[in-house]
This record gives structure tokens, sequence and C-alpha cells, in this order.
């Protein structure tokens, strides 16, 4: 695992309690995939998921011993210990620095068919310059000509300003210190929140581009309805266009409806259609499924759509860029500031996404 260095500055070159949260991390995705994605995450398979939890909360508390200085506390002096500040600071010093530890891969495995994943520091903006995609004309010429017309491209460019996001959680220091909440679960739940929100910017900014593809304007990047044909008449445009050899992307309910244009194909039940919903290869090219996301504005429904296939070039140039600004901030509410005891943990994180390429990108609405 590759680390930031605001990680290995935090750490000083003692990164176990990362590593362990990567593993932890990796194994409840694996847990939580299916066959076919399960082989993607890495992790440590010889030790139960829930001991792997337990270990780890020890770590952490060993950690904000370790780092505040203050010692551990006893039965008799637990009130004191855990309303100390350094130790609330250390706390959850230490949650912000793990959740920037796995955010940049979690991001990734979710997006990363179309999303260039950048990290900067706090301050940053970034500017994508966007080389032009045309190539220069070539015309006849005379034996006594000196030369042709005269032609000469400039690059674009794509500004991206990150923007503070927030959780504001409450929390019981007390409950997290005493071993009654998980902090590990407490630093997983707050990845999922910011992940999600992530990956739901990221989406809309990619769907509103590739809803945009109009086939009025002759363009011949949006096709309606799927065929054999139609998928395969995208795809070498792509590619012609691009270089290399585009794939199909698409949510697995989408890529069901990739098939053979004959109707005397057959599968049994372990075919790779019948193991992943989708074939895996198709007509020469890759298909690969992007995981649907829970929509948490409305009542279990999905944010990804089902409708759409997309035929995109990867290793071109991504379609979307994500930027992250800084380290994850958090600061917690004075412990005596409400009249119940309880307190507030506000997570504080810094990123902005756009479309920035000059790759190729094609639609079939199904």
């Amino acid at each position: 695992m590759k680390y930031t260095d605001n990680i290995l500055r935090f750490a000083s070159g003692d990164l176990d309690l990362f590593d362990a949260f990567v593993d932890l991390v990796n194994h409840y995705q694996a847990k939580n995939s299916n066959e076919a994605n399960r082989s993607k995450f890495e992790y440590v398979d010889n030790i139960s998921f829930e001991e792997k939890e337990k270990n780890l909360n020890e770590a952490i508390l060993a950690k904000i011993i370790e780092r505040s200085g203050v010692g551990y506390a006893t039965v008799d002096n637990i009130q004191e210990w855990f309303n100390h500040p350094t130790v609330r600071h250390e706390t959850f010093a230490i949650i912000s620095h793990l959740i920037d530890a796995v955010i940049p891969q979690t991001i990734i495995n979710s997006i990363g068919l179309y999303t260039d994943v950048r990290v900067g520091g706090w301050g940053d903006s970034f500017s994508f310059n966007i080389k032009p995609r045309d190539l220069f004309v070539v015309s006849r010429g005379g034996r006594a000509q000196k030369m042709s017309d005269i032609h000469r491209q400039f690059d674009g460019q794509v500004n991206i300003l990150p923007e503070f996001r927030q959780i504001t959680v409450g929390t019981s220091l007390y409950r997290i210190l005493t071993g009654h909440d998980s902090l590990a679960e407490f630093a997983m739940k707050a990845i999922r929140s910011m992940e999600t929100a992530m990956t739901a910017d990221v989406y809309n900014a990619f769907e509103t581009a590739m809803a945009a593809l109009d086939d009025t304007a002759d363009t011949g990047l949006r096709i309606a309805g799927y065929t054999q044909s139609n998928l395969i008449e995208l795809c070498q445009r792509v590619g012609a266009f691009n270089g290399g050899r585009p794939v199909v992307v698409g949510t697995q309910l989408a890529l069901q409806n990739v098939l053979p244009a004959d109707a005397n194909y057959r599968y049994d039940l372990n075919s790779e259609y019948v193991r992943m919903g989708y074939i895996a290869t198709a007509f020469g090219y890759d298909m690969m499924a992007i995981p649907q996301l829970a929509d948490w504005n409305s009542p279990f429904q999905t944010l990804l759509s089902d409708g759409y296939l997309w035929v995109l070039s990867p290793m071109n140039d991504k379609l979307v860029k994500l930027c992250l600004e800084g380290s994850t901030l958090s600061y917690t509410a004075n412990t005596f500031e409400n009249a119940n005891l309880s307190q507030e943990t506000t997570f504080i994180k810094s990123w902005g996404s756009a479309i920035a390429t000059n790759s190729v990108a094609a639609t079939i609405v199904l």
C-alpha cells in the first residue's frame, strides 16, 4: 500500500496501524462483494473479521496512549483521562489519518474506470492541460510549391477548485474509549460516507457529460437501442479516435443486455453469464461492471442508471478528474458544552471533480 506524504509524516515510520486498517477495510469490501470482484481485495484470510476489528481497536487505543503521553486510565481516573484535551485531540487525529490512508484506494475501486484521482496539499488548486485531439491536415503539394497552409494547435485548460464537505456526528468519547463503541467501525462508517458522496459527485459529472452527447449533431456517439451491430460500431469509432481497444462499461443490470445477435446461443448453469450476470468479454471487447451506489436521498433507490452502456478508453485518458485537497480535518466539541454530555465530532474533507479530457466516449441508450 502506498501512503501519501501526510500519512508518512504522521506515522513517523510506524505504519503497522495503517496496514492493519487497510487490511480490515479490504476484508470488509471483499465480504460485501460478489465473486467476480472479491479477488480485487488483498487481505489476511486466516484471521476472522471480528478478531481483526478487536485487535485494531486495541491498537488504536495503544496509539492514543502513545501519542497523547497521558498514560492509560484506571477505574478510578477514567473520567479525567477521557476528558483530557490531548486524549480527545489524538483520538480523532488518528481516525482522520486512517480515513486518509484508504479513501484514495476505495474511491478508485468504485469509480476508477472513468475517474483519475489526484491528491494535493492544502491550498492546492488543480489544472489540467487538454491536448488537441485533431491531427494536422495533409494536403497535396506541387514540386514548385514551398509550403502548404500553416497549421497550429493550442492546449485547452480545465481548472478544478476543491470545496469543503463536512460530516458532523454525535459521539460519546466515553463509550469509544471504554470499548463499548468500535473506533474501527466509526472510522469505516466515515469512510463509506465520504466515499459515497465523492462517488455521487463524480458520477453526476460523468452522466451529465455523457447525456450531452447529441446524435442530432451527427456526432455518431449516442445511439438509442442496443444491438450487437450498434455496440461494435461505437467500439470501433471510439477505438479509432482514441487509439487502443475500448471497454464497455455499465451496471451489472445494463451489461446483461450484451448478448449475441444469434438466438441459437446456449449457456448452462456453470457459464460465465450465470456466475457473473453478464459476459466478461464479447465480440472482442471487455465488459466491465461499475458497482451500484445507494441513493440515500431516496428510500431504497440506486443512484447509477441501469439504462445506459458506455464505451470508454480508460487507458487513453479518463473522462473525470477527482481532486482531493489536503488531509481530513476533525475536531470535537467541548465535553461539557451539551446538557446531556454528548459530543459532536466533525470531519472535513475538501474535493472537487470535473470533466477534463480530450478522450472520446460513446453511449448506448437501452
